[in-house]
């Protein structure tokens, strides 16, 4: 006998996760709110929300009575890959917990260029005791794509490290302390003042495939580090991995070379064995972790929001259809 519950039922549609801890968080946040991970047929009236991670297509398309569509991570573009996405409200998650896990791994990755993190592991692994190079944060200027909530904040925690910033966004932002540019006709500049490049863009039509040959060639050829560096922890599918490997090929100082690359996002996912990235000696792979989504943060945030709903309430952080984020 299924239980549909008097305010309808929450399906839970993700691949890649395990849902035994969403499902218990659901059930502590919202105990009158049953969670299924698939409908009971096609066109199941008892499901009022679907929260999802890269789900089945098809999968909300005939559901009569679903009102919200919650994206379980900080990205939408795994939602529109979704032909057959029933015109409902989107709303992306915009949470602290996540936030500050974005701003630790940018940091993190910040701070491992700058202290020579790399050359310092392979030296322990010879045995060897010699001081590199060493330039203050000071001296670096650290340029995020991406103003939203989680470039902002990137920002202003390097900004306290002592980094001078830089941003870029598709429009015009104005952020406390960093040197703003905006759109397609000042990307050249923002790139040319940059050492470290770090990439937290939505995956849009338009920003698909933008770190590529001709974004590279247009970073700053001389840094501290002896070339750029770059740091992607926005979507797989803002970079062209052969273009990387190709500018990462070149001699420092080159039109288009790169020093050294970390990503945690990729063109394929889970980034397969066989793929060059793994083993290049100036490539740091994580596995798309820089943000990870943790229910006990997460869902009660949803629920909240299912609550105001009903309440009559707009929903925040809705997704721009148009926009893709």
């Amino acid at each position: 006998m299924t239980i549909t519950g008097e305010k309808g039922r929450i399906l839970f549609a993700v691949t890649g996760w395990d849902p035994a801890g969403w499902i218990d968080a659901f059930a502590k946040a919202a105990p009158g709110r049953p969670v299924v991970l698939a409908p009971d047929k096609p066109d199941d009236p008892t499901i009022r929300y679907a929260t999802v991670w890269k789900h089945r297509p098809g999968v909300l398309t005939n559901l009569p009575n679903l009102k919200v569509v919650f994206s379980v991570g900080a990205g939408v573009d795994h939602i529109f890959a979704d032909p057959q996405l029933p015109d409902v409200p989107i709303v992306r998650i915009v949470a602290d917990d996540l936030t500050m896990r974005m701003s630790e791994y940018v940091v993190w990755q910040v701070l491992d260029h700058l202290r020579q993190g790399r050359l310092y592991r392979e030296l322990q692994m010879n045995h060897s005791w010699r001081e590199a190079p060493q330039p203050a944060a000071a001296d670096i200027t650290v340029g995020i794509m991406g103003l939203g909530v989680l470039g902002t904040d990137a920002a202003e925690k390097l900004r306290q490290l002592g980094f001078r910033i830089t941003g870029w966004s598709r429009s015009p932002k104005q952020v406390n302390g960093v040197a703003c540019y905006a759109g397609t006709g000042e990307l050249a500049g923002f790139l040319g003042a940059s050492d470290i490049v770090v990439v937290l863009l939505p995956l849009t039509p338009d920003t698909k495939g933008i770190i590529e040959r001709d974004m590279l060639e247009k970073m700053k050829p001389e840094t501290p580090f002896g070339g750029p560096v770059l740091i992607n922890a926005g979507r797989g599918g803002l970079q062209v991995e052969a273009d990387i490997l190709e500018a990462l090929d070149k001699k420092p100082g080159e039109k288009g070379a790169l020093m050294a690359a970390s990503l945690d996002v990729f063109e394929t996912e889970p980034l397969p064995a066989s793929s060059p990235l793994w083993d290049h000696p100036r490539i740091t792979v994580t596995p798309h972790v820089a943000a990870t989504s943790d229910p006990r943060h997460l869902v009660p945030q949803i629920v909240r929001q299912m609550a105001d709903f009903e309440a009559g309430k707009p929903l925040e952080n809705l997704v721009d259809r148009k926009a893709g984020y």
